[in-house]
């Protein structure tokens, strides 16, 4: 039996094999795009529509570079991406964490119902949700205001940070807690003293997620905004096209700028997360 399962045709699609199959599909799947992005920011006009299809830029050229940043602002859209992200990462930790500790560790009613009804919400298409906030944003006069993006972030992002987070507050002995807490800590001090620096894994994965769909968001930030000086990145992008025209290698070369930030704070984000699940595993 087991010569037959060593010579099996399917013995090729299990175990080690597949899961280097599988490594190697996300690899290309996730770098695939972003070199093409890169490729095309290096080369002129000329050279990306000939044929056949050069993969390389035959003369690499930067002036594409200088060009997005001539013809539009885009240091600033750069700072307005980069303070919405931030403010609304930072208001959805603070409500996630305090929302995933009153369902991990407090005796609800309904908790079950409150994790489904938190799970069906996250499943809502952005666009079902457009002309509501819409509304509310113009009824509270927060239109064109960097209030009007954050708090609907905020609010898209708190389902999937407060499950992420749950699943890691329950995982954390409760005798810490009340082991601070008998020291002297509050509650809430016993949260962020002790419960918090355990979880940092949760917390920076959450933050990033939060991070990178403020940043990446068009839809809300092209309706709430018709202000040119609060113009986030992926609204400003398509500011580069014309009529008649679409710069492509121009466009590539705004779109690896905003890129280059995004990628290095991951990479920070995921040394700190290293470190934390080290810690944690050595408190533990």
């Amino acid at each position: 039996m087991s010569a037959v399962a060593e010579t099996s045709p399917f013995a090729l699609f299990s175990g080690k094999p597949l899961r280097l199959i599988a490594a190697g599909v996300l690899i290309i799947n996730g770098m695939f795009p972003a070199l093409w992005i890169l490729f095309t920011s290096l080369k002129t006009e000329a050279e990306l529509t000939v044929q056949p299809i050069t993969w390389l830029p035959h003369a690499p050229t930067l002036a594409n570079y200088a060009l997005a940043f001539s013809d539009q602002p885009l240091l600033l859209f750069l700072f307005n991406s980069f303070m919405v992200a931030l403010l609304s990462t930072l208001l959805t930790l603070l409500v996630s964490v305090l929302a995933a500790y009153a369902l991990a560790r407090l005796n609800l009613a309904y908790r079950g119902l409150i994790l489904s009804l938190i799970i069906a919400v996250s499943t809502f298409p952005l666009v079902t949700l457009l002309v509501p906030l819409f509304e509310i944003m113009r009824v509270l006069g927060l239109l064109n205001t960097w209030i009007a993006l954050i708090l609907p972030y905020t609010v898209l992002s708190l389902p999937v940070c407060t499950l992420i987070l749950v699943s890691f507050f329950e995982g954390i002995p409760l005798d810490l807690e009340n082991a601070a807490m008998i020291d002297g800590c509050t509650r809430l001090g016993a949260l962020f003293t002790v419960v918090v620096p355990i979880c940092a894994p949760g917390v920076f994965t959450a933050g990033i997620l939060a991070f990178v769909n403020a940043w990446d968001e068009f839809l809300l930030a092209l309706s709430f905004n018709s202000n040119p000086a609060l113009r986030t990145l992926p609204v400003g992008i398509q500011l580069y096209q014309g009529e008649f025209a679409f710069p492509w290698p121009v466009i590539s070369a705004a779109l690896v700028v905003g890129i280059v930030p995004v990628a290095v704070l991951i990479v920070i984000f995921q040394e700190r997360v290293v470190s934390g699940l080290t810690a944690g595993s050595i408190k533990g």
